[in-house]
């Protein structure tokens, strides 16, 4: 999964510059808001809320404003009632299969804009099922690799509770089960490694070897377009790009 792998990195640290203009903030406060309203605003009886803080955690979102996103949320606020999550599903330009996850106050006009950028972009919007089973959600933790032992990192790791350590390139992908993200992500920190992301990500059972520097950059703009759209929180898609070909795309 390097080339995934790759492109997590990569995304993220677009995600960083995205922050700083505020775009990704708000998508970060409704997915707390809705989490909140859902589940109750305390993190320790609701999953779905701690796993949410944990993302924005990792793109350095304020505290403030993760305190008034929940607050906003488990208050009598009636905002966060009026968004549904909805699960895209389809392929992408060489068969990639793609999920994209939206949160919306309006079904139609989401529908309407995924199915245009699957279309745009060489893919095909399918039903729901479509490439589900080809992925599986799981935690993720990324680590700079840069002075970092393995068996330190793979240590303190397993502490928390991940089930697998990976060297791709400059970064460290450490992988749990979905109620571990946060203690994972704890004892990396606790045994002094710094943590680039933590987050929940649905990942690839089987990926797809993408060759073609024009399948890649087809791939590439499908993704990059539908996650800015205001009302898609999160796409995943089982691509593998060599790193020469990522390179030069990605540029």
């Amino acid at each position: 999964m390097s080339g995934h792998s790759k492109w997590s990195s990569i995304k993220h640290k677009k995600g960083a510059a995205d922050a700083k203009r505020g775009k990704l903030f708000s998508k970060l406060s409704r997915a707390i808001i809705v989490a909140a309203k859902e589940g109750g605003g305390d993190p320790s009886g609701n999953l779905a809320l701690q796993n949410a803080i944990e993302k924005a955690r990792s793109y350095s979102m304020p505290k403030e404003n993760i305190d008034r996103a929940i607050a906003k949320g488990s208050g009598a606020d009636a905002d966060a009632s009026d968004f549904e999550t909805v699960i895209y599903e389809g392929y992408g330009p060489g068969g990639v299969a793609v999920i994209v996850e939206a949160l919306t106050d309006n079904r139609n006009r989401t529908a309407s804009d995924v199915r245009h950028l699957f279309a745009k972009n060489d893919g095909n919007l399918g039903t729901a099922g479509a490439v589900s089973w080809l992925f599986e959600r799981r935690g993720v933790v990324l680590v700079n690799a840069d002075g970092v032992d393995e068996d330190e990192l793979t240590l303190a790791a397993a502490e928390g509770g991940a089930d697998d350590v990976e060297l791709d390139g400059t970064t460290f992908q450490i992988v749990g089960p979905v109620e571990t993200l946060s203690a994972v992500r704890e004892a990396v920190e606790a045994a002094g490694f710094s943590v680039d992301s933590a987050e929940l990500t649905m990942v690839p059972k089987t990926t797809v070897q993408v060759e073609s520097e024009n399948d890649a950059k087809k791939i590439l703009r499908l993704v990059d377009q539908l996650e800015d759209n205001d009302d898609v929180q999160d796409v995943y898609a089982n691509f593998d790009i060599p790193e020469r070909v990522l390179e030069a795309v990605a540029s």
